[in-house]
């Protein structure tokens, strides 16, 4: 598939909408809405080392105007123009947690919804949580919980956990890095 051409129809703070016009693999032309988003950075914070038997896990229950209420979600937020995936991880980690994070390794890259959004998140492991400084933005609700591996778990398996990088990240640690 290839683009054609692209026209803006909305600029916004967060993300921007384009009309693509596009040919597809058979050869055929369409137009595609597609909303474009800078990107984003996740992190599953461990306050104990991710090998141990049920090791403790920060997590955010935060409100979510698109969600209707609180969801639980890992700490995330928006790569600002020019940063890197992790001095993004580190910084939401520290602004929406207050922790620093002696050690974060990378765990995968997911596109949120291929079907209308060019949007990609980076998920990372922190570990040697440390304090830093809060900085939480104006619009930012939410609550700190730490939780046993266990009960994370718990609530993935329940459906109470709806966020989709919270649980591919969270599924991701479970599979592959613990």
């Amino acid at each position: 598939m290839s683009k054609l051409s692209s026209a803006r129809l909305y600029s916004g703070r967060i993300v921007n909408l384009d009309l693509d016009s596009v040919r597809f693999p058979d050869d055929s032309v369409g137009q595609l809405e597609i909303l474009r988003h800078p990107g984003a950075a996740a992190v599953v914070p461990f306050l104990d080392s991710p090998r141990e038997a049920d090791p403790r896990v920060v997590l955010i229950r935060q409100f979510r105007h698109a969600a209707d209420g609180f969801i639980w979600e890992v700490p995330a937020g928006r790569l600002d123009p020019g940063e890197s995936p992790e001095t993004c991880a580190r910084r939401e980690l520290e602004e929406e947690t207050g922790m620093r994070a002696r050690g974060l390794e990378r765990l995968t890259t997911i596109h949120t919804t291929p079907g209308f959004t060019d949007e990609r998140i980076h998920l990372f492991l922190a570990e040697g949580l440390e304090p830093g400084a809060e900085h939480r933005e104006a619009d930012e609700f939410m609550e700190l919980h730490t939780l046993r591996w266990s009960q994370v778990l718990r609530l993935a398996e329940s459906g109470e956990m709806v966020d989709g990088k919270t649980l591919v990240s969270l599924l991701f640690v479970q599979c592959f890095r613990r």
